[in-house]
């Protein structure tokens, strides 16, 4: 069973109580097979946090057995954040789930 846009948005609940007070927009444009498309708008654009919220909020959606990927069609999320937490996670995993 696919994940839905509202379950996507439900994970990065407390990422979205940040952007809402600074006017930022995650917009879910796909989930279709496990692989969610994001674009990260409004107060987003051009803000020089959005790389750390991106890699926030794919952490958050990795972690969920229903996500095979996250894609960030504006590009927010470097190659270099993204190894790190695939990195984390592998880690945490090879240690039981314990957060490092």
């Amino acid at each position: 069973m696919d994940i839905t846009a509202e379950e996507v948005l439900g994970e990065i609940g407390s990422v979205q109580e940040v952007l809402d007070a600074h006017d930022g927009v995650v917009n879910v444009l796909d989930t279709a097979g496990g692989n969610i498309m994001i674009s990260l708008e409004g107060g987003c654009v051009g803000c020089s946090s959005t790389p750390m919220t991106a890699m926030q909020i794919y952490y958050s959606l990795m972690k969920l057995d229903k996500v095979n990927d996250v894609v960030f069609v504006n590009g927010e999320l470097p190659d270099y954040m993204r190894t790190f937490i695939d990195q984390k996670m592998a880690d945490e995993a090879s240690k039981g789930g314990e957060i490092i």
